[in-house]
């Protein structure tokens, strides 16, 4: 009895280390991995140092070409871009993470509202959620920021209202098709509570539709940050901000066009690394999406589901 504890223990380890190594032998895992540890890191060395002070106004080196010490230049303050680009991250990092925490307590409370109460309030849940996922997020963000003006707190909470109902509507008929299956049948006749059966069974059976639905939060939260501090609603001027910076910069884009490319690309890679995570992350969770593609373990021969034909 004592043994079987352990080796329990060793093939559940085996199982962790085996699905991380799925998702890095997908080449868009290992591209989503890569650009969240670098942004990740790149906001982390940000805090302890930057080639130049951000907020360093330098009059006689403004709009200076990529080279030695401004490796990206300078913008029309002298101010060094990639030290501006550093100090962004931070601003994304947090944006993204915050947003992501938002949208995972309304999307995960909304679901299990919808998906295990009594049916009047399941009716009324998704009559909410309908009513919710109407607005678009940039519109939310307004609304909010329209009464408590515009802040990092302002993106935060719109991305996160806006993609918590998302992932609830998704998440809520996976809940209603796990919660038939017969294992959360058994462990409800065993005793477990609706709590425990939501942790135990339900949501991580959900957790593979739920994981693409949150990187797209995130991804979508960056957007939104620099989307918004490029209208005026969002990061305030004193913080650097990618999309701040590209509002600073795009009026000269025809006298400096290279000066708005570090946070346009920035953006951009950031945006695709999280997106494509979210989908590595799906097929290295669920191996009914793998389809036999597991680059640790190829099949020998393909197996194709047919559906049949009904007349």
């Amino acid at each position: 009895m004592n043994d079987a504890r352990p080796a329990a223990r060793d093939r559940s380890a085996r199982s962790r280390w085996t699905w991380l190594r799925r998702l890095w032998g997908l080449s868009t895992g290992r591209f989503g991995i890569i650009v969240v540890i670098v942004v990740v890191l790149t906001a982390i060395v940000s805090l302890l140092w930057t080639p130049f002070d951000p907020a360093r106004v330098d009059i006689a080196h403004r709009w200076a070409l990529p080279s030695w010490p401004h490796l990206l230049g300078t913008d029309g303050s002298g101010r060094d871009i990639l030290s501006l680009v550093m100090a962004g991250s931070r601003t994304t990092v947090i944006v993204a993470v915050g947003a992501g925490i938002v949208a995972t307590v309304i999307g995960i409370a909304l679901a299990a509202l919808g998906a295990l109460t009594a049916r009047w309030v399941r009716e009324s849940v998704a009559v909410f959620v309908d009513i919710l996922i109407a607005f678009p997020v940039l519109i939310i963000a307004m609304m909010i920021s329209a009464v408590w003006g515009g802040s990092l707190w302002v993106v935060i909470w719109s991305v996160g209202i806006g993609f918590g109902v998302n992932i609830a509507r998704v998440t809520r008929p996976e809940l209603r098709r796990v919660l038939r299956s017969e294992f959360v049948l058994a462990g409800r006749a065993s005793g477990l509570t609706p709590t425990q059966n939501l942790v135990r069974h339900l949501l991580p059976n959900v957790a593979p539709v739920f994981i693409v639905q949150l990187s797209w939060a995130m991804a979508v939260a960056v957007l939104a940050e620099a989307g918004l501090s490029y209208l005026g609603f969002g990061a305030p001027v004193t913080q650097p901000s990618w999309g701040l910076l590209l509002a600073q910069l795009q009026q000269y884009i025809t006298v400096y066009p290279l000066s708005v490319v570090p946070p346009g690309v920035a953006i951009t890679v950031t945006v695709l690394g999280l997106n494509l995570l979210g989908d590595a992350l799906r097929e290295a969770t669920d191996p009914t999406l793998s389809h036999g593609r597991d680059p640790l373990h190829p099949p020998r021969g393909s197996i194709r589901h047919v559906p049949e034909v009904v007349s």
